[in-house]
């Protein structure tokens, strides 16, 4: 009786266990939800403390897809900045990254209109402050051109940078997601403030006025030959500064109504020279010449005399030089004084052209004036 009386009671355990476990299990189960909801907070919070990158995305070969037509050819501008900020893991953990598409294009074919959207956009997020920093996307081909333009008119010590690759995104070696991640870093650290704007690309941080293009083809491209990288960066070692951050101390011009800048030509100086090009460059309304002259920036007698004569008629003439390195200066080789020309300093012409265009625009006209503002870029 004893044994079989034992029986229900022991059922009655069994069948008090069955019910129990899951009544446990539901309630870890809620605990865990109710502590993971309660995680929240925290995690939003984290991800509230993050700075705040709103990614411009104007093509480029970093944005570019594979073409049939060769090998390694590619269409430059065919995937969204959106596209490749979700394609790079680990972003999200460095910033609050916000893309906007100003452009699809290569930046062969960059041109005033996208400057000044991309000019206007920074300065509004800026001064919103819907943005700690901002990233551009683009094309390696006129990089230091947009870059030097956003250096000289955007007003703020908040780090703007520009990114690109030699390799499009389908490449088997693409460079451009590493270039974009360390982008991200240099665009979302503080120390990056007063700066103005940088480029960076293969594990380098150069400055606009400085930086050009060196290679057709290979991502050792990017150089800086006058003062060297600003700074290195690579996902191990972060980011190591090689200078202190200047603050928001340098000159900016204000953008000029409507979507277009003055006309400015580029005349490059060769052997046997003529005044033709020159003669060209005035015929279409040309504001400015930059000559991108040999040596010391320099050109032949004939090209000279036409130099010389434009000058008299009021148009800006500054002398700048081919050569990769090297300033160009006043007075040594050509009378400037005497014939009311301009010298780029260390300026390369595309730069040297960028910032006559804006010059002029800015009513500065003056021969002496003119060359106080190249110096002053130092």
């Amino acid at each position: 009786m004893t044994k079989h009386a034992a029986r229900p009671a022991s059922r009655r355990r069994n069948r008090t266990l069955m019910l129990t476990v899951p009544l446990v299990a539901l309630a870890l189960w809620s605990w865990g939800i109710d502590a993971a909801q309660a995680a929240e907070p925290g995690k939003d919070a984290t991800a509230a403390s993050l700075p705040r990158i709103l990614v411009l995305a104007t093509g480029g070969t970093i944005a570019g897809q594979a073409d049939a037509r060769a090998t390694g050819a590619y269409k430059s501008g065919q995937i969204t900045g959106e596209q490749l900020m979700q394609s790079v893991p680990g972003l999200d953990k460095l910033a609050k990254l916000n893309a906007e598409q100003i452009s699809s294009i290569g930046s062969q074919d960059m041109n005033d209109k996208v400057w000044f959207a991309l000019a206007r956009r920074i300065q509004d997020a800026f001064d919103k402050n819907e943005a700690d920093g901002i990233l551009i996307t683009h094309g390696t081909d006129t990089l230091e051109e947009t870059a030097f333009f956003l250096d000289n008119v955007v007003r703020s010590d908040k780090p703007v940078v520009i990114v690109g690759s030699m390799r499009p995104a389908t490449a088997v070696s693409a460079d451009g997601p590493g270039n974009l991640y360390e982008a991200v870093q240099v665009a979302a650290d503080p120390r990056s403030r007063g700066r103005g704007v940088m480029a960076v690309l293969n594990d380098k941080i150069q400055s606009a006025r400085s930086i050009t293009k060196t290679n057709t083809t290979s991502i050792e491209t990017f150089s800086s030959p006058n003062d060297g990288p600003i700074g290195y960066v690579d996902t191990a070692g972060g980011i190591r500064f090689m200078t202190q951050a200047a603050g928001f101390k340098r000159t900016t011009y204000p953008l000029p109504a409507g979507e277009q800048l003055p006309r400015v030509e580029i005349v490059y100086s060769h052997a046997n020279m003529d005044a033709v090009p020159i003669e060209d460059a005035i015929s279409h309304g040309a504001k400015g010449i930059v000559l991108a002259g040999v040596g010391d920036g320099n050109t032949s007698k004939q090209a000279l005399d036409a130099l010389e004569a434009a000058a008299k008629k009021g148009i800006i003439v500054v002398r700048s030089t081919r050569v990769r390195s090297g300033f160009v200066t006043r007075n040594v080789e050509v009378d400037d004084d005497k014939n009311g020309f301009v010298v780029s300093e260390d300026l390369n012409p595309q730069k040297a052209r960028v910032l006559t265009q804006l010059l002029i625009a800015g009513g500065v006209t003056g021969p002496a004036e003119l060359q106080r503002a190249f110096t002053a870029t130092w």
